[in-house]
């Protein structure tokens, strides 16, 4: 759904980002390198910002992008642990590894849009708004921040991801 409206997409699951990368973004070849939540996280934050109009892809110290979650990058968290967890074929990977820090999908979406704002993931027991709210307030009391990306983006496994994103515009 963007702004209520059904986009059309198929496949299940983490088929369907991919699916949705390849029909509305296509141009961003690092997506295949990334994590299900940083997917997720991109083909959002993409899907938004597309809709918006705005010029993009230049150099912008005025938008922060802050997200939040429930689960921070567990997806990745287990594929790593599957990597070190034999003793007798024991073979860390360096590219999931870097997976395991959640705040990665604010990096891959301020690197793909040149944002040099704040960004921010924050894990939080739940979705709890005025949290939420006053943290996004927070982040205006830099008097260079005059909009930013924020949203929930939760994604425990293939076939369990939510997000909703949406731009704040400082009053």
């Amino acid at each position: 759904m963007l702004n209520g409206h059904c986009l059309e997409t198929s496949g299940n699951g983490s088929e369907m980002l991919t699916d949705a990368y390849r029909r509305y973004v296509g141009d961003y070849p690092k997506f295949f390198k990334m994590d299900g939540l940083s997917r997720l996280g991109f083909i959002a934050s993409e899907l938004i910002l597309q809709r918006l109009g705005e010029e993009r892809f230049t150099p912008r110290t005025d938008r922060a992008v802050i997200l939040f979650n429930r689960s921070g990058s567990i997806e990745a968290d287990v594929h790593y642990q599957s990597t070190i967890s034999d003793p007798d074929n024991f073979f860390p990977s360096p590219s999931v590894f870097v997976y395991t820090l959640p705040n990665i999908v604010t990096g891959e979406i301020a690197i793909r849009n040149k944002y040099q704002g704040e960004t921010s993931f924050f894990v939080l027991e739940h979705e709890d708004q005025p949290t939420i709210q006053a943290m996004i307030e927070a982040s205006f009391e830099d008097e260079g921040t005059t909009s930013v990306l924020a949203g929930w983006v939760d994604y425990t496994d293939a076939h369990h991801f939510e997000a909703r994103m949406k731009i704040i515009i400082k009053e």
